[in-house]
């Protein structure tokens, strides 16, 4: 018992073993021949992805996408000109994602569409799909009020004449239904509404044509519309540098997915010019009221000087006090600008000595319209060409070198000589400052002196003059910022113009047909590679020689009966030279190669199950052996199954079981076939024990008995793979012969072969391939079956006990599903 556990768990191993071979070793021609097998379905596969593929694309509504293409540009040319200062943002590195953030805004995108018609939408409701009209619909509607609830409902229209008609819509399941006429209001509980029609001859041709399409419209919320339209919307930088962005925009209509796009565009710049104007607008509003206040201080100014004149009629106190406040105030310019000038000359010094290079182009704009900018350009030049020497020298050179060494020496010499003469310029500039300010002291001393009306007077002079030049000031600055007003334009441009689509871009029909002949394609291949990985079944005798793990001879194929094998199953005299029969002689040639010492033989025929054609080889066999001259008799000892019987014609009384019983005796049992030394003994009726009958000493002795009367001994053993009674004639055979039939046999089946040949000793056993296509063998592989119904019990022996044949539908649906 232990035993049989252990050969049981080795086998399992070996099972196991083999499947991991199989899935591990790809085999081309396997996969071909199960390819070719397949092309019926890989060909429906495609088609029905294709017919699916035209049916997606009939019934899908087109997509098209208009785009325009804008540069976003930070020129402002009339502030430019005015050198006034743009107030409406200077930072351009944010400008950017600012703007695109402001076209995806619901509130901008909101406001272009509301440039356009989209309150109402008209449509053509077809079978499976409904068209927008957008702009070519042959009426209008004109809505002058609605309730909420009637937005979103289809509306129908049904013209009944030139100028009559009625609308139907449902509200909560409740159908509504009213007449109209053309150009009049009508009014509803739900909306009042005119409706004109514009093209009456369209309307009468699809009123009377057969394939009448209904017209309807809808009543859209402008949120809605919004919402469903930033969905289909994309903004996309194209160029950071350039500050080039794409507008676009999807829609199944291309007219309306072109206006869309435009009225964005256009939109988007009126927006541009009103926020830039926006700032220099509050600045011109902050002016006026700035003008107001100076102007009532002028006015106030005026009058008080007016009224000192008056009453202080002196003829030179405005032309003395003139002169001296043009005399003070030219003396405080000249002590400011020398002032000035030296913390200038001061702020370069300490540049210079803090920084290691000097930019000389730099220094000298700042020095630039200074009277000292001569007198340290050259200085300045030196020291440039020193620095830019040394910097080409570091490519070659290291810091630690002499050469760069050298050169530092006269960069230090020329910077000491370069602040040296600049501190002695700002020295200079200060001793004209204090010399200027003190003049000034001197002036203010000797204005104490005059009269005290002359100080009035220039006391009011100076107030009336500052009051004056504040005004004429904004008065300049009001002007000024009028005209960038009134000059602005929007800084962006178009690069391209949104165009009407011709093409949709979705769906893209060309790609549609691509994917569907690739589904298509791939589905049928994946049916492939199932069957190539769930294939378990014998192809060539190839295969068995790779899987067994025993050096088994092999007495030849038996080709595939093309036509119903008749109930005989005896085909070498129908057609002596027919293929088969050229085969089976084949098989007789090589019996010599197993056994060839004189005397009778028993040779023993068996397969792994029913159906593999064991019966079919043994009877045509011992005809193509009888057809040599040999007296030839087979045996039935598939005793659960009888099939010799059948094969001959012949009632079934007595046979094998009765004689080993000891009722009859072999003279009494053996029949003669049609077949010149052909004969037979059935298996007689089905006994409870076959297995002991086969065991049994009475076998000896009928095998002794029949060997003096004939040359060659035919059993027709059981399947061993069922049941073990055949195993002991097989093992004192002369001639052990396995069946396998092509495309039925299992691979797993080898292992019952290989089992014989190792574990029960049976050296001589033989194969033979039955059932082989001769006509579809390609690449080593074969279509190829028989449609033999024979089998034991369940699985792989279904109908064991069942007598009746089975023959497979011939139909073509059947046959192409088998394929």
């Amino acid at each position: 018992m232990f035993q049989d556990v252990t050969n049981s768990q080795q086998n399992l191993e070996q099972y196991k073993e083999r499947l991991e071979r199989i899935g591990s070793e790809f085999e081309l021609g396997l996969f071909i021949s199960i390819l070719r097998k397949c092309i019926v379905w890989i060909v429906l596969f495609i088609s029905i992805s294709v017919f699916l593929c035209y049916t997606y694309l009939r019934y899908t509504l087109p997509v098209y996408e208009a785009s325009s293409i804008i540069q976003l540009r930070s020129d402002d040319t009339p502030n430019k000109i005015l050198n006034i200062q743009s107030f409406a943002g200077s930072d351009q590195d944010n400008a950017l994602s600012e703007d695109i953030a402001y076209l995806r805004s619901r509130d901008f995108v909101k406001r272009s569409l509301a440039k356009l018609p989209l309150e109402i939408s008209y449509y053509n409701e077809g079978t499976f799909k409904s068209m927008e009209s957008y702009k070519s619909t042959p009426y209008s509607v004109e809505i002058l009020n609605h309730q909420p609830a009637i937005q979103g409902i289809h509306l129908y229209i049904d013209f009944k004449d030139k100028s009559n008609g009625q609308i139907t819509f449902s509200i909560n399941a409740v159908k509504h239904v009213y007449t109209f006429s053309d150009s009049n209001w009508t009014a509803t509980p739900y909306l009042t509404f005119k409706i004109k029609i514009i093209n009456l001859k369209g309307i009468l041709e699809e009123e009377t044509s057969l394939k009448k399409t209904p017209y309807f419209f809808i009543l859209n919320s402008m949120d809605d519309v919004v919402s469903n339209s930033i969905g289909r919307l994309q903004i996309k930088l194209l160029s950071d540098a350039a500050k080039t962005i794409r507008i676009s925009f999807s829609d199944n209509n291309p007219l309306k997915a072109k206006e869309i796009v435009e009225s964005i565009a256009n939109e988007f710049k009126l927006s541009d010019v009103e926020r830039k104007s926006e700032s220099a607008g509050k600045i011109i509003s902050f002016i006026d009221k700035q003008l107001d206040l100076s102007y009532e201080k002028l006015r106030d100014a005026e009058t008080a000087l007016q009224a000192f004149k008056k009453n202080n009629p002196a003829k030179d106190n405005d032309i003395i006090a003139t002169a001296k406040a043009s005399r003070e105030n030219e003396l405080e310019d000249r002590v400011v600008n020398n002032e000035v000038q030296a913390e200038l000359l001061d702020n370069v010094i300490k540049k210079i000595e803090e920084s290691k290079a000097v930019d000389a182009y730099n220094l000298l704009s700042i020095l630039a319209g200074t009277e000292y900018e001569a007198a340290i350009r050259i200085p300045v030049e030196n020291l440039q060409k020193l620095l830019i020497t040394k910097e080409e020298m570091l490519y070659q050179l290291t810091p630690s070198a002499e050469t760069i060494k050298n050169i530092n020496f006269q960069i230090d010499i020329q910077k000491k000589l370069l602040v040296e003469t600049i501190r002695a310029l700002a020295q200079r500039i200060k001793d004209k400052a204090g010399n200027w300010e003190f003049r000034k002291d001197e002036f203010q001393k000797n204005s104490r002196t005059i009269p005290e009306n002359e100080l009035e007077f220039l006391k009011l002079q100076r107030l009336y003059s500052i009051n004056e030049k504040y005004y004429t000031l904004l008065l300049e600055r009001r002007t000024e910022y009028t005209i960038s007003k009134e000059g602005t334009v929007s800084k962006n441009i178009s690069l391209e113009e949104p165009l009407i689509p011709k093409i949709p871009v979705s769906p893209d029909r060309t790609i549609a047909f691509s994917i569907a002949l690739a589904l298509g394609f791939f589905a049928g291949l994946l049916l492939v590679l199932i069957r190539y990985l769930l294939h378990n079944d014998i192809n060539s005798l190839h295969e068995i020689s790779k899987q067994t793990n025993s050096a088994i001879s092999t007495l030849g194929i038996i080709p595939k009966y093309k036509k119903d094998i008749p109930v005989s199953q005896l085909l070498v005299d129908k057609n002596p030279k027919s293929l088969i029969a050229e085969a089976f002689r084949s098989v007789r040639a090589n019996l010599q190669f197993i056994s060839n010492e004189p005397g009778p033989k028993i040779m023993a025929v068996t397969s792994t199950i029913s159906g593999e054609g064991k019966t079919f080889v043994a009877i045509n066999l011992a005809g193509i052996i009888a057809y040599a001259g040999k007296k030839v008799i087979i045996l039935d000892l598939d005793m659960r199954k009888p099939k010799i019987h059948l094969g001959f014609g012949v009632h079934n009384i007595k046979g094998m079981s009765t004689m080993l019983i000891g009722r009859d005796t072999p003279g009494e049992c053996i029949q003669h076939s049609s077949l010149e030394n052909l004969d037979f003994i059935t298996a007689g009726p089905i006994p409870p024990n076959p297995s002991e009958l086969i065991l049994s000493k009475y076998m000896d002795e009928v095998l002794v008995e029949l060997k003096t009367q004939y040359d060659m001994i035919i059993i027709d053993n059981p399947p061993i793979g069922l049941v073990t009674d055949g195993i002991s004639m097989i093992q004192r055979a002369d001639y052990p012969v396995y069946i396998f039939r092509a495309d039925y046999s299992k691979r797993t089946f080898i292992q019952n072969l290989d089992r014989l040949y190792n574990e029960n000793k049976i050296q001589r056993l033989s194969i033979i391939l039955n059932g082989i296509d001769i006509d579809a063998n390609r690449y080593g592989y074969y279509n190829y079956g028989y449609g033999y119904g024979y089998g034991y019990g369940y699985g792989y022996g279904y109908g064991y006990y069942d007598d009746q044949h089975k023959k497979k539908d011939k139909s073509f649906w059947k046959n192409l599903l088998n394929r």
